[in-house]
């Protein structure tokens, strides 16, 4: 019988390798979004630089989903908005999780997209709005932001319904949390041309965890300057992991951060030791630590 640790111990025997492999699970996001494309970069240079590693980056609907996977055990790391990781160790969304980080990765932005020929302007104009999947952390702001607004008709899409729902006409607008630009809504821009509507009336139902932000050039064609919001990202993992699989998820955060920021991307980046130890409320798991404090003193 095949005994399983916390990362699930095994062998590759199919491949006809002999020596143990570590498996090591990344709860990314959802197709088409930052968090995916990170957590396949990451991947990557783990098992470049640790070859007894063996990453598989899972698929979910977000933050809330990744809460979920780790407080389960179904996932050893999780990409997680900073305010979805303090309402889980404040136990607002359940049965608190004993969340521990890995670091802080970068700042997700808040888009509220419509098509550019659209005539809504700002908030006051929505009628229909998708506020993200059911267990994301986009879907966790965008129930502040949209609070108390009457004649508001509100759903929960994924990313890919969320921009068909839009293109067919179902909804005036989506709401998305992710990096600039988010490959599907590049496409989505290239293909019908969209707008971000601005966020800065919104700013004060966010969460103390939230920054105002412009949208930097380069992101998308009509979008240079808009006010938005954002939310940084923590890398976060349960108090069981090792501790030397913290520190070699340490090690190539440190050392390889130009290799885990995908090519087009503009805006806000944290990988950077002076960024990644800054988790707020989210302590630090003790294997990080360490080697943040052998890394740079």
């Amino acid at each position: 019988m095949r005994r399983r640790a916390f990362l699930g111990l095994g062998l590759l025997a199919a491949c006809g390798r002999t020596e143990p492999v570590r498996e090591l699970r990344i709860a990314a996001g959802e197709s088409g979004g930052f968090y995916t494309a990170f957590g396949r970069l990451l991947g990557a240079e783990l098992a470049a630089a640790e070859p007894e590693l063996h990453p598989v980056v899972l698929t979910s609907q977000g933050s809330v989903d990744n809460l979920e996977m780790l407080r389960d055990g179904r996932a050893d790391l999780g990409m997680v908005l900073a305010d979805a990781a303090h309402a889980a160790l404040a136990g607002e969304l359940g049965p608190s999780v004993p969340l521990r980080a890995i670091g802080r990765v970068y700042e997700n932005y808040a888009q509220l997209v419509v098509p550019a020929d659209s005539p809504v302007r700002d908030l006051s104009d929505l009628r229909s709005v998708s506020v993200g999947a059911p267990k994301s952390g986009t879907a966790l702001m965008g129930a502040r932001l949209f609070d108390g607004r009457p004649g508001l008709r509100t759903e929960m899409l994924s990313l890919e319904e969320a921009v068909r729902s839009l293109e067919d006409g179902r909804i005036e607008a989506f709401l998305w949390s992710g990096g600039l630009p988010t490959p599907l809504l590049k496409t989505l821009d290239e293909r019908i041309g969209i707008r971000l509507l601005p966020l800065n009336t919104a700013a004060a139902r966010c969460t103390p965890d939230c920054d105002q932000l412009q949208v930097p050039p380069g992101a998308y064609r009509e979008a240079t300057g808009t006010p938005t919001i954002g939310v940084p990202n923590i890398l976060a993992c349960g108090p069981g992991l090792p501790d030397d699989l913290a520190a070699a998820v340490v090690r190539v955060l440190a050392r390889r951060a130009p290799f885990l920021v995908p090519g087009e991307t503009v805006g806000t980046q944290f990988l950077d030791v002076r960024n990644l130890i800054g988790t707020g409320e989210v302590p630090l798991h003790p294997g990080a630590a360490t080697t943040y404090r052998d890394l740079h003193g």
